[in-house]
């Protein structure tokens, strides 16, 4: 059984649409991902356990999509070594600044790479090039 290289996690069924660009670039450069949903907020402990078993469950990378409060990508990178992606999505009052300040503005020690507000497309392209490094 292959293992799929890429999780790509989510904190909430309506951010599905939002990340779907990086599937398809996924799909698109014949990469397989898993889909999963779980809040850093509302299933902290699904989502630590997720993180935790990420690489033992033959993960790569991670794409950590999050708006609002924007916890999920940093939540994640703490409690894994693997390179996390964290997309900030378009959603709230801010349209995805606070997410994007969230994200990018972690401390030293939780690294995650982070696209621009929205930019799926460009989570996607840069888990393919990840990847192929």
């Amino acid at each position: 059984m292959d293992r799929k290289p890429v999780l790509v996690l989510v904190g909430s069924e309506s951010d599905r649409e939002r990340v779907a660009a990086a599937c398809k670039v996924l799909e698109d450069a014949g990469v397989g991902y898993d889909f999963v949903v779980s809040s850093a907020h509302r299933n902290a402990e699904q989502t630590a356990r997720i993180a935790r078993d990420a690489r033992k469950n033959g993960y790569k990378l991670i794409i950590a999509g999050a708006g609002l409060a924007a916890a999920l990508p940093g939540a994640v990178a703490a409690l894994t070594d693997l390179p996390v992606i964290g997309l900030p999505l378009d959603v709230g009052p801010l349209r995805g600044v606070d997410a994007l300040y969230g994200i990018a503005q972690l401390p030293p020690g939780c690294p995650v790479a982070t696209v621009g507000i929205g930019m799926a497309k460009n989570a996607g392209l840069l888990a393919v090039r990840m990847l192929n490094a």
